[in-house]
């Protein structure tokens, strides 16, 4: 659907180098890095906004690089939704088919369809001022898809909205993408957003693609330094042998340690935990001893900017954990000093065995 070739772009002391990314029809793709590292101007780029100064854009195999926004087929939400504050939401919404002179039945009839869709038919009525954040983000994706385009394009679409809501259209944004087959492009800087929508993820950082999979690729197998550093640094362990405990829980063997994680499907692969979800003590804490509570020696300290990252060495594995500065502080850590570790059950991610039956 989506092919970008060497698109390179220079904004003042920014550029985006050397892009190459291809996304196919109907796929879910998602674009993951940090604030700031170009992910709107790459977006912007393929919608037409910016000038390309080197590269190309193709979409359906045509080259629509010198092609004006209106007439590359592509829905486009941007981050502020800019709704039109004079119309009303059902004029919103159709506001993309009146500009294309389509019959006013055939406007109503969308405009009903997508209000239905996205559950705002009560809502045609109403001044954008008096809606929701998460109601302004469906009308901005209903008014998107009116003209029925071949691509969509989402900046940050959910970045706004309250952790639940959030979650919420997440659902909301996977059900529509399965009903209507639309290709999308996905920015965020949301990890979790992105493990949770996309089939592939492209990783960007400072202008540049540093990676592109799966989630469970770029999670479990981060391609670099940056990529790893951007998803947290995760430990991630080899699992030799899983046996299932009953009850959603298996017991999995990572070298010499004992794991236990919720999981029912295939046989573990590898895991993996966020050095926050690892809980470092230097006296022993209370509550049963046996559920992914080790001992360990430390054996590294680095100050990662307000928070300070623990290497501690448990068994045959080494685990990395990060605290905040007074919290590492009070407990007077140093190199060879002997810890206690807790690994946070539900914080486990599990990459499974594909092969496995």
């Amino acid at each position: 659907m989506i092919e970008i070739k060497g698109l390179s772009i220079q904004l003042g002391d920014f550029s985006l180098s050397d892009i190459n990314l291809e996304v196919q029809d109907r796929e879910y793709f998602v674009i993951l890095g940090p604030t700031g590292a170009g992910k709107t101007v790459l977006i912007e780029c393929i919608a037409g906004l910016r000038h390309i100064q080197k590269g190309e854009v193709w979409l359906g195999g045509v080259n629509v690089t010198r092609l004006p926004p209106e007439e590359r087929g592509i829905g486009y939400v941007p981050q502020d939704y800019v709704l039109f504050p004079f119309l009303n939401v059902a004029q919103n919404i159709a506001f993309g088919l009146r500009r294309g002179k389509r019959p006013r039945q055939e406007i109503a009839d969308r405009v009903d369809q997508l209000s239905r869709l996205l559950g705002i038919s009560s809502l045609l009525e109403r001044s954008p001022r008096s809606l929701s954040g998460g109601e302004k983000q469906r009308v901005a994706l209903a008014r998107a898809l009116a003209p029925s385009p071949r691509l969509l394009l989402l900046d940050e679409p959910l970045s706004s909205l309250d952790q639940q809501t959030s979650k919420r259209l997440r659902l909301e944004l996977r059900r529509i993408h399965q009903d209507t087959g639309i290709a999308t492009v996905h920015i965020t800087h949301n990890q979790a957003e992105a493990e949770e929508l996309a089939g592939r993820i492209a990783v960007i950082n400072r202008g540049r693609i540093e990676q592109v999979g799966s989630p469970a690729d770029v999670f479990f197998y981060p391609g670099n330094q940056a990529v790893s550093d951007f998803i947290g640094a995760p430990n991630i362990l080899e699992c030799h042998c899983c046996e299932k405990l009953g009850k959603g829980l298996v017991e999995v063997k990572c070298g010499d340690l004992s794991i236990v994680l919720p999981h029912d499907g295939r046989p573990v692969r590898r895991i993996a935990l966020s050095p926050r979800d690892v809980y470092v003590s230097d006296v022993e804490p209370p509550g049963p001893h046996d559920v992914n509570r080790f001992k360990g020696i430390v054996t590294g300290i680095r100050l990662f900017g307000a928070s300070v990252r623990v290497e501690v060495s448990a068994g045959s594995e080494r685990l990395l954990a990060e605290m905040p500065y007074d919290v590492y502080e009070d407990m007077d850590l140093d190199i060879g000093k002997e810890v206690y570790l807790i690994l946070k059950l539900r914080r486990i991610r599990v990459h499974e065995d594909k092969a496995a039956r």
